[in-house]
C-alpha cells in the first residue's frame, strides 16, 4: 500500500469533515422541506455524501503507513 504523508492524512480528514458537513446540511434542509420530491432529492444528495464519508473512511483507516 502507498505511504501516505501526514499532509495527505491532514487533507483526507479535512475532507471527511467537509462531506459530513454537507451531508448533515442537506438532510436538516430535507427535514425542512414540504415539497416531498424537493425532500427525496435532497435525501439523494445526502446518501451520496454519506457514502463518500464511508468511502473516504475505509480509505482512511486501512492506511496505516505514514511517512
Amino acid at each position: 500500500m502507498t505511504e501516505l504523508t501526514m499532509k495527505e492524512l491532514a487533507f483526507m480528514e479535512d475532507e471527511i469533515r467537509a462531506e459530513t458537513i454537507t451531508a448533515k446540511t442537506l438532510n436538516w434542509c430535507a427535514a425542512q422541506c414540504h415539497d416531498e420530491t424537493l425532500k427525496s432529492t435532497l435525501e439523494a444528495m445526502a446518501e451520496k455524501h454519506q457514502l463518500k464519508i464511508a468511502d473516504l473512511s475505509q480509505y482512511f483507516n486501512r492506511t496505516s503507513n505514514i511517512q
